[in-house]
C-alpha cells in the first residue's frame, strides 16, 4: 500500500509545481485531521485556532489539487510528450495499460473526486457552524468585537447565540449574513470601519423574527414594580429611591393603556425619521379602532426634504431595547448599582464622588487607565482618610477593583467608545427616549400632539426620596406635597402588588 501510495506521489510529482501541489494537499489534510482532533478532544479552544483550521487548510487542499493538473500540463508541453508516454513513463507499462482499459481511470477518479467531495463538505459544514458560535463572533476579530463580546458575555442574553438575532432564519438570511461577513473581514484588513462602530440599525431582522420567538408580546399583561437608588455624591452617598409602578400590558385594543401597546397584535404604529436614524421623528402614524390611520408631524419639519426622502418603518421591540444584549452603562447609574448589590462600600466618605470621578477621568495621557484607577482612589482616601485608610484597606482595594471593571467594562479607547457612546431608548431620562415621539412638537391635524403624560406607562411611589414608598404612605404623614399622592395609594393597593 505505501509502495503504491509512493509511486504515485511521485508520478503526479513532475515538477516544482506538482511537487507543491502535493505537499499543500498532504500537509493541509493531515494539519487539519490533527487539529480538528485536538478540537474534539478539548485541547484547542481559541477561536485563531479555528479560523485558521477550517478556512486555511481547506483553502490550501483546494489550491493544492489545482497545482498538480497545472503542473502535469505544463511539464507535457515542455517535453511534447502523449499522454500514453508520460503516464507509461511515471507508471510503468503494467498500470498504464490498466488506466488505459477505463474501468481503472473511472475507479480512481471517482474515489479521489469522493474523497475530496468528502473532505472539503465536511470542512465547509464544520467552518459555517464553528462560525456561527458567540465565540468566533467575539473573538475572532478581536480589536474590533471586543468591546461587544465584553458586553455580550454579562447581559441577559448571554446563553442566546448571536446568530439568533443577527442572522435569523432562512437560507436568505445565512447567505446574506456570509456575504456581509466578507465586507466585514475587507473593512478589518484595509482599516475602513467606523470608529465606534454605529449600531445596524438598518440592516437588523425584524423583531417577530427574532424576539419574539422567545417573547411574546401577549404575554405582557398586569404591572410590575421597579425601584431605582440613586446615591448622591455627598460624603455618606445618600440613597434616594424612585420606586415606579410600571404597567407593562399590551392591551387589546387601541384604547388599552401599557408600555407594550405599542406592538399589540391588535395595534400598529409607523413612523419615518430623519435618515432613517429612528432619533429625530418625522412623523409618526398610529392605527384607529375603525383601521384608519391617525398621523402626527413634525411641526419643526413641515415642507422640508425629509417627508419626500423618508423610509417607513413598523415600530417594534428595537426601537425601545435598542440596547438589549449589548449594554454600555452610564457611569452614575453604573456605580449606583455596584453600590446597591453590595460590591461597593457605602460607608467610605465620599465614595459615589470619588468612583464616579475615577472612572470618568481621561487616562489617555497617563498610561494603563487600570493603574490611573489605583492611584486616584488609594490617593485620596490616604491623604483625606488616612485612619479608614488603614483599617478599610481591604474594602479600598476592592472598590479599585470593582472601579477598573466598571471601565473595562463600558471604555473602550481603541474602538472611540466612550461614556455615552451608545445611548439607550429605555425609558426617559434623555429626548432619545420616548421623548422621540411623546413630545409637543408632533402634532395631527387638529393641533394636538402624543400624550406624555407620566402615568400613561407607570405610577409614581417614590421620586427622589428617601423612603422607597414615599407616596404610600397613610394620610396623616407629614409628606402632603404630592398632588397625585391619594390616587396613587389608592390604585397600587387595589392593584395586589404590595
Amino acid at each position: 500500500m505505501y509502495d503504491k501510495f509512493r509511486r504515485f506521489v511521485t508520478g503526479v510529482s513532475v515538477n516544482w509545481i506538482g511537487r507543491l501541489g502535493v505537499i499543500l494537499v498532504t500537509s493541509s489534510f493531515i494539519i487539519f485531521l490533527l487539529l480538528e482532533i485536538s478540537r474534539l478532544l478539548g485541547f484547542l479552544t481559541n477561536a485563531y485556532i479555528g479560523l485558521v483550521t477550517y478556512l486555511l487548510f481547506p483553502a490550501l487542499f483546494v489550491v493544492g489539487l489545482i497545482f498538480i493538473p497545472i503542473g502535469w500540463r505544463r511539464f507535457q508541453k515542455r517535453t511534447g510528450k502523449s499522454t500514453k508516454e508520460l503516464l507509461t513513463e511515471r507508471f510503468g507499462d503494467e498500470e498504464t495499460r490498466a488506466l488505459a482499459g477505463g474501468s481503472r481511470v473511472f475507479r480512481t477518479v471517482l474515489l479521489l473526486t469522493a474523497l475530496n467531495i468528502l473532505f472539503l463538505g465536511g470542512a465547509s459544514f464544520q467552518a459555517a457552524h464553528f462560525m456561527d458560535q458567540p465565540n468566533f463572533c467575539g473573538t475572532a476579530c478581536h480589536r474590533v468585537m471586543n468591546p461587544e463580546w465584553t458586553t455580550y458575555q454579562v447581559s441577559s442574553h448571554a446563553r442566546v447565540a448571536c446568530v439568533e438575532c443577527h442572522v435569523g432564519e432562512g437560507v436568505g438570511a445565512a447567505v446574506d449574513a456570509k456575504l456581509n461577513g466578507v465586507w466585514q473581514m475587507i473593512s478589518v484588513t484595509f482599516n475602513l470601519y467606523e470608529k465606534p462602530i454605529p449600531t445596524p440599525v438598518r440592516n437588523l431582522r425584524p423583531a417577530r423574527e427574532t424576539c419574539e420567538k422567545c417573547h411574546w408580546p401577549e404575554k405582557f399583561y398586569g404591572r410590575h414594580m421597579k425601584t431605582i437608588v440613586h446615591y448622591e455624591t455627598d460624603e455618606n452617598s445618600t440613597p434616594l429611591y424612585t420606586t415606579l409602578n410600571l404597567k407593562i400590558d399590551a392591551g387589546r385594543s387601541a384604547t388599552s393603556s401599557g408600555i407594550h401597546w405599542h406592538i399589540a397584535g391588535d395595534n400598529e404604529v409607523r413612523y419615518a425619521s430623519v435618515n432613517d436614524e429612528r432619533l429625530e421623528m418625522i412623523w409618526v402614524e398610529v392605527r384607529e379602532p375603525d383601521g384608519t390611520y391617525r398621523r402626527y408631524e413634525n411641526k419643526k419639519l413641515a415642507g422640508s426634504d425629509a417627508f419626500r426622502s423618508s423610509r417607513v418603518r413598523v415600530f417594534d421591540c428595537v426601537d425601545c431595547h435598542n440596547r438589549a444584549t449589548h449594554v454600555y452603562e452610564e457611569a452614575g447609574a453604573a456605580i449606583d448599582r455596584r453600590i446597591r448589590a453590595g460590591l461597593i462600600e457605602p460607608s467610605l466618605p465620599f465614595v459615589k464622588r470619588r468612583a464616579l470621578r475615577a472612572i470618568i477621568a481621561d487616562y489617555a495621557a497617563y498610561g494603563d487607565p487600570a493603574d490611573g484607577i489605583a492611584n486616584a482612589i488609594g490617593r485620596y482616601y490616604t491623604e483625606h482618610y488616612p485612619e479608614i485608610s488603614r483599617k478599610k484597606a481591604a474594602r479600598i482595594d476592592s472598590l479599585i477593583t470593582v472601579l477598573q471593571a466598571v471601565y473595562a467594562r463600558n471604555i473602550h479607547p481603541g474602538m472611540n467608545i466612550t461614556w455615552g457612546s451608545y445611548p439607550s431608548h429605555i425609558g426617559h431620562r434623555s429626548r432619545e427616549g420616548c421623548g422621540r415621539c411623546h413630545n409637543a412638537e408632533l402634532v395631527d391635524s387638529s393641533g394636538h400632539y402624543i400624550d406624555n403624560d407620566c402615568t400613561l406607562c407607570h405610577s409614581i411611589l417614590a421620586d427622589g426620596q428617601s423612603e422607597p414608598y414615599r407616596y404610600l404612605l397613610p394620610p396623616d404623614s407629614t409628606d402632603r406635597d404630592f398632588p397625585m399622592h391619594e390616587y396613587l395609594r389608592r390604585e397600587f393597593l387595589e392593584s395586589g402588588a404590595f
